[in-house]
């Protein structure tokens, strides 16, 4: 117990002198952590001005990353979306998310915004595994 107090303190102390970065916005849910991601709609803004407006119509603000059903969960939500020229389609929730797929709701954009939110979500994301919840908010 003095040795879990002890190391409370010093991350603790580590925190608020700055040395240690300590994500606030996690939440715990009976045994899942759900992390929270603010995607940057000033650098990507056809992108998030899709996943709020999703989000705002019902589909999911939390993705369960599941990486290993991206293929599929690609091919079910953009069947009956043809390719256009010029455009990306953008899905929300996104194909690596176990809440996307079927009934997912696409937009055509960009495709400059299209990838460079791609890459960056990819890059946040990185560091969890699959099964990780991470709820997006935009700004």
């Amino acid at each position: 117990m003095v040795k879990k107090w002890c190391m409370l303190v010093l991350i603790l102390v580590m925190a608020l002198s700055g040395s240690v970065y300590v994500q606030p916005s996690s939440t715990v849910q009976g045994a899942a952590t759900t992390y929270t991601l603010t995607f940057p709609m000033d650098r990507y803004p056809e992108t998030g001005a899709h996943i709020r407006d999703a989000i705002a119509a019902g589909h999911s603000a939390v993705c369960t990353i599941d990486r290993d059903g991206a293929d599929a969960n690609r091919r079910e939500s953009l069947k009956g979306y043809p390719t256009k020229a010029g455009y990306d389609r953008d899905e929300w929730p996104m194909a690596m998310c176990e809440e996307g797929g079927a009934g997912a709701d696409i937009r055509y954009i960009s495709p400059s915004d299209n990838r460079g939110a791609g890459s960056w979500v990819g890059n946040q994301l990185e560091q969890y595994a699959d099964g990780t919840r991470v709820k997006f908010t935009v700004k």
